[in-house]
């Protein structure tokens, strides 16, 4: 079975080598050669699009994940049968998936008919991510997801929480995406705006997946199309 793995942090962002863990390895690479977090799913169509190749399973691609999602089922692999995001630095909660350059990614292999999984790690404040432990609960949470089908058009939104040392295991939990917004606030500055919306603070739906996430468990939604 052919993986295409790519996120929104870039190629050489530890997210996405914590995710070629998780699936030991056994994977093609086609990620963004540069960061582009919060992209949503912006494509390139008016300029050319650098594809560096690093080694047989490895492409660095001068574009957004939507673009390298193209260009690995067209031009890189035709036999792709999953197209796995992440992992990535923070999370893509509720309606974060219309933001995510995550979560674009394995849209735009749904727009194809092609299943796919995006992971996040949702980040408390400013501690560090323990990317060993969430290759760890990734790889479990793969072993199900892989197995499952999946409804033409339809994929896979999980979000690992931020645990501390000591604090129980998560359960994973099927939930539904949150609908409430994120915060908007802004610090003005003359003529200038600065977004200072805290994510930790946003609303959320009791059982929804930014409350099941929050609450130090694996949210997973699935979307659509």
């Amino acid at each position: 079975m052919t993986l295409i793995l790519t996120n929104d942090d870039g190629i050489d962002a530890p997210g996405i080598q914590a995710l070629v863990r998780a699936v030991n390895g056994n994977a093609i690479i086609a990620a963004p050669q540069d960061h582009q977090s919060g992209c949503g799913h912006q494509v390139t169509t008016t300029r050319p699009i650098n594809l560096q190749r690093r080694s047989d399973t490895e492409y660095a691609i001068a574009g957004t994940p939507a673009d390298c999602v193209r260009i690995a089922i067209t031009q890189i692999s035709k036999d792709v049968k999953f197209v796995l995001s992440g992992i990535n630095a923070g999370g893509n909660l509720g309606v974060d998936a219309y933001i995510s350059g995550t979560v674009a990614a394995v849209r735009e292999a749904a727009m194809h008919g092609i299943p796919g999984i995006a992971i996040s790690h949702y980040r408390k404040a400013k501690l560090n991510f323990d990317w060993d432990m969430a290759a760890k609960l990734t790889a479990e949470v793969l072993a199900d997801l892989l197995k499952r089908p999946l409804e033409p058009g339809s994929y896979w939104n999980v979000n690992l929480p931020h645990l501390q040392p000591g604090e129980p295991s998560p359960e994973v939990v099927f939930c539904k995406p949150c609908t409430k917004p994120l915060p908007v606030n802004y610090r003005v500055d003359g003529e200038n705006f600065y977004y200072v919306g805290e994510y930790g603070k946003r609303d959320r739906t009791p059982g929804s997946d930014v409350d099941v996430c929050f609450s130090g468990n694996i949210a997973v939604t699935q979307l659509r199309v």
